[in-house]
């Protein structure tokens, strides 16, 4: 009975152990990019990825996702330090985790994924184009700019100021590397055996850059880590928090709350897809992110999200319990401790390369064709929220597409539709959709057309809904019609208030 009961049980283990493996080989890199791309050090990158695997991974309602630092956050980390300094980043991040928390202790895990796709597509493909356009000039050893607009101004000039004319600049070389590593994942993608489908591209490439870089000696710069993890960290102690003006930062700690939940929760409804194994808790998942953004405020490290590129490798990869999340933090820990000067060899520009890539994936053109397939309107709101986000900042984008949306709810619950039929004999009057007190202007338009020498039949069994301000307009109507010898014919089952049968009534 033992050995029937204890080989499952190795069989998973062994399962989550192979797949732990293989997703730290797809955070690492990732971890130490999008902490480059958020304006901080790498290696506060990787203490997210380390509070994520382990912290959240013990307490998290979706066992089977990953948590770490998430590229869709990196614009906002961006924005907030190049606003405030990123001294402000462990109180905001400590406000933000508390939100999430006290979101998951309310039950609200749920609602947070009440938005509306073409919103969703247009922040992501937003992230997309500001990632590639900010590092853009980190791949030429460049600073990126504060916002999208200065970013894309300032292409040109990183091009022909730094690598045209050819003269062996070290911006020529940085984008050597550059090209390396993305042509190499590139390859990799298009060419990888089945056997390996498993090992990142974005390993292979940075593996090539850095190659390339140590070999030919080249001047580039390289990521900079410390030797010890205590130098990682920055405390956010009882002064930090004490000075603070916790008022002026939770506009900006509830953005990060609202985009990392809705990240995080959307990525765990797809997790549920891949796999049949386990099902998302979404309030407890909200909830583990909350104690997981509140520990990395902390220690001044970045903020985490669910994260869909390392939970699908997880989910593909073959794991099977919440062992596989916290052995991979537990690997990014033991990677960091021994081995710290393998990540001081990799060149900044490769891990640029490889967000650069993720960026790219982020705009997808095909979620524009299936938008299309329900009208122009979600194709609209998706380029409007995409380009908001590009033009100002990730906020306000949202906000906009958020606001749009809800027009475009409030319009359809509103909407009546009228159409005046004239035939040799009578005329028809459709009414169908919604009838309330702003539809008054298009009902009594579409009245006043009916010609007066014809019988008249109005239809209005296709109205889902009619209020009392539009029964009346009818009625009178009507009851002028009637003045005037006019036979009208009514079909009465939606207007109720006078005429009680769903029968066409004459009025003579």
């Amino acid at each position: 009975m033992k050995n029937t009961v204890s080989q499952p049980a190795n069989g998973a283990l062994v399962k989550d152990l192979s797949a732990s493996l293989v997703v730290f080989l797809v955070a690492l890199p990732l971890c130490m990019g999008i902490a480059l791309a958020s304006g901080v050090p790498p290696a506060r990158g990787i203490v997210t990825g380390i509070i994520g695997g382990i912290i959240v991974g013990l307490f998290s309602g979706s066992p089977l996702q990953v948590s770490g630092p998430a590229a869709g956050l990196a614009v906002i980390v961006f924005e907030l330090i190049h606003e405030h300094g990123i001294s402000a980043l462990g109180p905001i991040l400590i406000l933000a985790g508390a939100m999430q928390l006290t979101a998951g202790l309310l039950k609200m895990g749920r609602w947070f994924r009440a938005i509306s796709p073409e919103v969703i597509h247009g922040m992501l493909a937003g992230i997309g184009v500001l990632i590639v356009i900010q590092q853009f000039h980190v791949v030429l050893d460049r600073s990126p700019k504060s916002n999208g607009p200065a970013n894309i101004m300032a292409m040109g000039e990183a091009v022909f100021g730094g690598i045209f004319p050819l003269n062996g600049s070290r911006e020529e070389a940085a984008a050597l590397v550059g090209i390396i590593t993305l042509g190499v994942m590139l390859l990799w993608e298009r060419f990888r055996p089945a056997k390996l489908r498993l090992l990142p591209g974005a390993l292979l490439g940075i593996a090539a850059g850095t190659t390339v870089a140590q070999v030919f000696h080249l001047g580039v710069n390289r990521v900079n880590v410390p030797s010890n993890l205590s130098d990682m960290v920055s405390i956010t102690g009882p002064s930090t928090i004490a000075s603070v003006n916790w008022f002026s930062l939770i506009g900006t700690a509830a953005a990060l709350a609202f985009i990392a939940s809705a990240e995080t929760l959307l990525s765990a409804a797809a997790v549920d897809q891949m796999q049949t194994r386990v099902r998302a808790n979404y309030d407890k998942e909200l909830a583990a992110q909350g104690v997981g953004n509140m520990l990395c405020g902390f220690v001044g490290a970045l903020p985490m999200t669910g994260v869909i590129v390392r939970s699908s490798a997880n989910v593909q990869a073959g794991a099977e319990t919440r062992k596989s999340t916290i052995l991979h933090g537990l690997w990014l820990l033991l990677f960091v401790l021994a081995m710290p000067f393998v990540l001081r060899m990799i060149p900044t520009a490769s891990l640029a390369a490889v967000l650069v890539l993720t960026g790219i994936k982020l705009v997808k053109p095909k979620d524009v064709l299936h938008l299309r397939r329900f009208g122009w309107a979600p194709v609209g709101i998706y380029l409007l929220s995409m380009g908001t986000i590009v033009a100002t900042n990730l906020l306000t984008g949202v906000l906009v597409g958020i606001g749009l949306s809800l027009l475009r709810v409030l319009w359809k619950v509103t909407h009546l539709e009228t159409h005046v039929e004239e035939k040799d004999d009578l005329t028809e009057v459709h009414f169908s959709g919604v009838g309330t007190f702003l539809a008054i202007p298009k009902i009594t338009a579409a009245l006043d057309q009916v010609s007066v020498d014809k019988p008249v039949v109005v239809h209005t069994h296709s109205l889902r809904y009619v209020d009392h301000a539009c029964i009346e307009v009818i009625e009178n109507w009507v009851e002028r019609r009637q003045e005037r010898g006019s036979i009208v014919h009514l079909e009465v089952e939606m207007l109720h208030r006078r005429y009680h049968t769903p029968v066409s009534r004459s009025v003579a």
